[in-house]
């Protein structure tokens, strides 16, 4: 799926809010790892399971700063396929759908956040790099709420806090939190109805986004021709591929279950002036700069949910393959 990040907030944030609602724990007991808390992980079970349970119909409000976008959602589940809508209310219209995904189908970045799995075999998982913790919540939508807390361990992702519907789990709000505690953007329902709904698509939607499901590995079509195989050589721990590098990709994309970047290169024609640019919009980063890989000019983009000192020392990491 291609979005603009400057039509859509977030890239692709149905899939940033889908990815915060699969975080399971299987069971929860004893854990090697003192620190984790079991009330926190049995509510995160819940939450996962709210994605395959529960049919739902809202509004969302999304902000970044002073930026407000309006957005409804609908996510219903047949048969074990589960179809979700995202329709913008303001700006350009835009729409991103998925209609039939598998229920059964579990990508990468969910993998990780089987905390409970992960803690029975006698690993802490995203648990090792994230603390988890229950507080008080609040009314969300005209729903009791309890909230989450997820402080990162290390200066190398952002921390999280959500609000899930008491009765069912479902996720109902969540801000991503950087440095001093500042929330950087925050998304909640602002109205919610539970039940099956036809997800019929609004009149006047300028833009529509089919949401594919590309096989891992496949590397995609190359616009420019030569693509120069290239290397990260430095991920904050944690983070993994979400799905198999192939050397002369254009885009690769990591995920630490949570926070998700991605890595793009672009063969240039002509030198570029030395430098980086950087673009932060809300939680999300996008770190530029210029350099050779096997004597080629290309230009390096770093964009995703994390901290600027991340970007860029995933940039500077980037080295030619053999």
């Amino acid at each position: 799926m291609t979005v603009n990040a400057s039509t859509f907030p977030r890239t692709g944030f149905w899939f940033a809010l889908a990815a915060l609602v699969l975080i399971a724990a299987d069971r929860v007991g004893a854990t090697p790892c003192p620190e984790a808390d079991a009330e926190a992980l049995a509510w995160l079970d819940k939450m996962s399971r709210s994605l395959h349970q529960v049919d739902y119909h809202g509004v969302v409000t999304f902000q970044r700063g002073d930026d407000m976008q309006a957005m409804e959602v609908s996510h219903s589940v047949v048969d074990g396929l589960a179809t979700e809508r995202l329709t913008e209310l303001t700006g350009q219209g835009a729409e991103i759908v998925r209609v039939d995904h598998p229920l059964e189908c579990i990508h990468p970045g969910h993998q990780l956040l089987q905390v409970g799995a992960a803690l029975q075999a006698g690993h802490c998982g995203v648990a090792e790099y994230y603390r988890f913790a229950v507080v008080p919540g609040e009314l969300v939508a005209g729903r009791e709420a309890v909230q989450i807390r997820i402080e990162p361990r290390d200066m190398y992702r952002y921390g999280y806090i959500m609000q899930l519907d008491r009765d069912t789990g479902l996720l109902l709000k969540s801000q991503t939190v950087g440095r001093g505690d500042k929330v950087l953007e925050k998304f909640q329902f602002a109205s919610l109805s539970y039940g099956a709904t036809t997800a019929a698509a609004q009149p006047g939607t300028h833009l529509v986004h089919k949401a594919l499901h590309p096989e891992p590995g496949v590397p995609e079509l190359s616009v420019g021709g030569v693509r120069p195989a290239w290397t990260v050589n430095w991920l904050p721990q944690g983070f993994t591929a979400t799905d198999q590098p192939v050397a002369g990709d254009e885009r690769r994309t990591y995920t630490d279950g949570l926070a998700v970047f991605s890595v793009f290169i672009e063969v240039l024609s002509e030198e570029i002036t030395p430098g980086e640019g950087v673009v932060r919009t809300g939680g999300t980063t996008s770190y530029t700069r210029g350099m050779h890989l096997a004597g080629l000019p290309v230009l390096v983009t770093v964009i995703g949910e994390v901290p600027l000192n991340t970007a860029r020392m995933v940039a500077d990491s980037i080295a030619g393959a053999q």
